[in-house]
This record gives structure tokens, C-alpha cells and sequence, in this order.
């Protein structure tokens, strides 16, 4: 089984026709469960949980649209699950619950992308690794992870250590591996599973998300793993996954997590 699970059409447009070239590149690339899950900052619906000047310019999409296009894809026999990926913010659960209750999402994605002013996957804000003490915005990043985990809210924790997105690592792994246990000491505890994520090979750190050390942790703990591309464009859906296929089995995985209406199934990786 194959899953794709984190997917983006915000470069082309809420349409069938470009719903449709990321559907049949999954197909062909023999994937079996496809879902898109923009970001939900993009969406009129989410300015009370998250904004920001770089957020509220990019804030031009309606869930009713977003809803329909779904429901046009279902109603021409198209297999795609409707997810969204939402920024996790603290100190607003209780609107991302009543946000992601409203919806009848197929499963919900939760990553963190800002810690607190700081977006820490932006070039735009690159130049400001360089004036941060790495320690402390991966601390904070991992405080995040953490209470994320804790608000049982969401399916899917995206791309679980993307904070190393710009090759910017704590050289002390003793304290590494401390955010490390903790963060899947928590996810251990809740709902979430993990995706092991291929978009990390397109971008600077050009490794997987996650690290092979946290993702063995995650196999000890019993946390459940999907696979995903984070495809911005068709042509990256399911790209690269000999390799996380092969790292899932090297940490020991023989399953994979698949989701329906918000249920749950456990399916063979092979």
C-alpha cells in the first residue's frame, strides 16, 4: 500500500482540471490513497487562529469553494481524500477544533511552520537563523510538537522535524535526542501519526523528514506513519519513495496508517 497524504494546489487554481493532473499522477504512480490538504491559512475562515503579515497576504481562498471542488471530483467518481494542513498555533485549540469541526475532512494534518514571529521554513527569514541561537528555536520548536500532540487534534503530524529545512542543527546531539524522545513521548500519547516525507530531498537539508533517529524512536513508541510527498506541483506527487519506503523498513515499519471520514485503518506497507 501507498499513501500520499500531503499534497498543495496553491500554485495553480481550486479547479478539477488541476485537481485531476495530481490524481492521475498518483494513480500512475500507483498510489492508492491521495489526498490534498492545503494550508489553512489560506482560507478566509482561519484569520482568528493564525495571522501575520506574511500570512494574511497570501489569505485569498474560501472553504465553501475549496468544499465544492471535492464534492465535483466525488461526484465524477475521483478518489481523493479532502484534508487540510493547519499551521498548529498555541493558545487556539479551541478554534482549530471548532475550525476542523465544521469540515467533514477525511483526516487533518498539523505542522508547525512559525515559532512565535519566526517562520522558520521561509526564505524570507533566512537571514534571521544566522541572529538565533539554534538551541533555543529548536527547544521551542519541539515545545510545540509537544503540546501539538497534547491537543489530540489533528491525524497527522507533518513533516516532524522540519526545523532543520535550512541546515541549521544543534551541534550537541545529546540535547538533539532530548527533543527527540520527548516530542515522540508525546505523540506516543495521542492520535497523531507521522508522515515520513520526501519534500525534505527537494529543499536544502536535501534529507527526508524525519531523521532516521527520530523515526526509530517513533517505531519504538508504536507511532503509527503514513508516507507523503508534499507535492506543490503534480509532478512531485509520490516523488522519491524507494527511499522512504526503504527507510521505513530499515527502522523496522511493515504498516502503514490509511484514513476515511475520519476513521482510521492499519494496511501492510508491502
Amino acid at each position: 500500500m501507498r499513501t500520499d497524504y500531503h499534497n498543495h494546489l496553491e500554485r495553480g487554481t481550486l479547479t478539477l482540471d488541476y485537481l485531476k493532473e495530481f490524481t492521475d499522477e498518483a494513480a500512475a504512480k500507483g498510489i492508492q490513497h491521495f489526498g490534498i490538504s492545503e494550508h489553512a491559512y489560506h482560507f478566509y475562515q482561519t484569520k482568528n487562529i493564525l495571522s501575520n503579515p506574511w500570512v494574511d497576504e497570501r489569505r485569498y481562498y474560501d472553504m465553501k469553494d475549496y468544499v465544492s471542488l471535492f464534492h465535483q471530483a466525488w461526484n465524477q467518481g475521483i478518489d481523493v481524500k479532502m484534508s487540510i494542513e493547519m499551521d498548529y498555533t498555541p493558545g487556539r485549540h479551541a478554534e482549530m477544533k471548532s475550525f476542523i469541526d465544521t469540515y467533514d475532512f477525511d483526516y487533518v494534518i498539523g505542522s508547525i511552520h512559525w515559532v512565535d514571529d519566526f517562520g522558520i521554513d521561509l526564505k524570507e527569514y533566512l537571514h534571521e537563523w544566522d541572529k538565533r541561537n539554534v538551541n533555543e528555536v529548536y527547544e521551542h520548536y519541539f515545545d510545540q510538537v509537544v503540546t501539538l500532540a497534547q491537543s489530540n487534534l489533528f491525524d497527522i503530524v507533518g513533516h516532524l522535524d522540519l526545523v532543520k529545512i535550512f541546515k541549521y542543527v544543534p551541534d550537541d546531539e545529546e540535547f538533539l535526542m532530548k527533543q527527540y524522545d520527548r516530542a515522540t513521548d508525546a505523540l506516543a500519547q495521542s492520535k497523531t501519526c507521522v508522515e515520513i516525507s520526501t519534500a525534505g530531498l527537494r529543499k536544502p537539508v536535501g534529507e527526508l523528514y524525519p531523521d532516521e533517529r527520530l523515526l526509530k524512536l517513533c517505531h519504538q513508541k508504536n507511532i503509527p506513519i503514513v508516507l507523503s510527498s508534499d507535492a506543490h506541483v503534480p509532478g512531485d506527487v509520490g516523488a522519491d519513495y524507494d527511499q522512504a519506503v526503504a527507510l521505513a523498513k530499515r527502522v523496522g515499519y511493515t504498516s502503514l496508517m490509511t484514513f476515511s471520514k475520519g476513521e482510521r485503518k492499519e494496511v501492510p506497507l508491502d
